[in-house]
């Protein structure tokens, strides 16, 4: 049967389709057109998540001319769609340098932020507006060197300060340390309330699915896709479970790390619906941008916009003031095999 898209639904698919040309590759090339030919790029800084090399050409078998650092902040002159490979992002992106795969460039902005003078009672949720910043903990008077918090990580502010050398620092709170962390504050952008509001908060007729094979993501309303977006799920030994689930909770922010200290420790993971009692959730992420391939330790990672979105369209809501919703919402169905594929 043919699915037809209302306007409103078409609008929706429309907008997501700009989020991803900022993103990933979903979407990007008009029919018709040649992939290999040059493009302004829609990513114009990025963030390396990992140490990556850069080459000559846009092509992992060409000439390896160096390599970046974690956490190098990097501008984008063009870019191009290389060959396909089965583990990697096909976006490449031009430096000053060569040219780098997409798959470990966190597209990011550097915004300050105007300090707030002063936190209202129950704090407020903030996310980092800049590529990278220094977290830092008190231990007896002295301000040490704790986490780095990267671009679109979230967090609860509930302090304002300003020392006597003039640097303002927002406090705020790791749900997993329990401890307190001090951020500069031009780094951390508030959310304003509208940006938390319920996205078809009448619709009560919603559905998830997941397809493992195609790591694709599609919401339906009333059985019509309304949103869709690449998404990265378990990788080898670590698959994401198949079956229905239910959105069981949701928290804007939460530091996830392996129980057993080895894997992963990520601290102010953005925008999290819970389905699954063992902690599989879908997230959004900042510590890669390879949507379309397996890179998880079994939750379903999205892009920032695309987890921002599914926050607020799902059920349970989390009104604006609220860090944590428990109770039965949105049908989220995983499938290993996407019925429209072949």
């Amino acid at each position: 049967m043919k699915t037809t898209l209302s306007r409103r639904d078409f609008l929706k698919l429309s907008g997501l389709g700009a989020a991803s040309a900022v993103l990933g590759p979903i979407g990007r090339i008009p029919p018709g057109d040649d992939p290999f030919a040059p493009r302004r790029p829609s990513i114009r800084l990025g963030r390396t998540t990992r140490s990556i090399k850069y080459y000559d050409d846009f092509n992992f078998n060409t000439k390896e001319l160096g390599f970046y650092n974690s956490s190098t902040v990097l501008k984008f002159y063009e870019e191009r769609t290389g060959l396909p490979d089965p583990k990697y992002n096909p976006l490449w992106l031009r430096t000053s340098d060569g040219w780098v795969n997409a798959a470990f460039i966190q597209p990011v902005e550097d915004k300050f932020n105007v300090p707030v003078a002063e936190v209202p009672p129950g704090g407020f949720l903030a996310e980092v507006s800049v590529p990278v910043t220094q977290a830092w903990k008190d231990k007896r008077g002295n301000l040490v060197k704790a986490y780095r918090f990267f671009y679109g990580s979230t967090h609860w502010v509930d302090f304002v300060d300003a020392d006597e050398h003039g640097w303002t620092s927002y406090r705020v709170y790791d749900d997993r340390e329990k401890i307190y962390y001090f951020v500069t504050a031009e780094h951390l952008r508030p959310i304003p309330t509208e940006e938390l509001a319920p996205l078809s908060p009448q619709v009560y007729d919603k559905r998830i699915e997941v397809y493992l094979d195609t790591q694709t993501l599609i919401a339906f309303e009333y059985g019509q896709p309304v949103f869709s977006t690449l998404v990265s799920t378990g990788a080898v030994e670590k698959d994401t479970p198949v079956g229905d689930f239910y959105v069981e909770r949701k928290r804007p922010s939460r530091h996830m790390a392996a129980s057993e200290g080895n894997g992963f420790d990520l601290p102010a993971v953005p925008w999290v619906c819970f389905i699954l009692w063992t902690g599989v959730s879908l997230h959004g992420t900042y510590w890669h941008n390879n949507f379309g391939h397996p890179m998880s330790h079994g939750c379903i990672n999205l892009p920032l916009q695309a987890s921002k979105w599914i926050y607020r369209w799902t059920l349970p809501v989390v009104l604006p003031n609220d860090d944590y919703v428990e109770a039965d919402g949105t049908l989220v169905v995983v499938l290993a095999e996407d019925p429209r594929a072949g």
